[in-house]
């Protein structure tokens, strides 16, 4: 996975971190937990706010 892959983070996150509430992660704890998804492989530094905010939002589409 890469930091594009908006969706499938989204669907691994909500199976990595169920009953979280993806509104209220930080954006620190939000890219560790990205970083740490098994199947993840891409640059730490390719992540921006953009991608982050993409990444909760698919994550809170994901899980209502």
């Amino acid at each position: 996975m890469k930091w594009t892959d908006i969706n499938d983070i989204a669907i691994a996150l909500s199976e990595q971190h169920p009953g979280v509430e993806p509104q209220y992660v930080r954006f620190t704890d939000l890219h560790r937990w990205v970083m740490q998804l098994q199947g993840f492989d891409d640059d730490p530094k390719h992540s921006g706010e953009k991608i982050l905010e993409a990444i909760q939002s698919a994550w809170i589409d994901e899980v209502s």
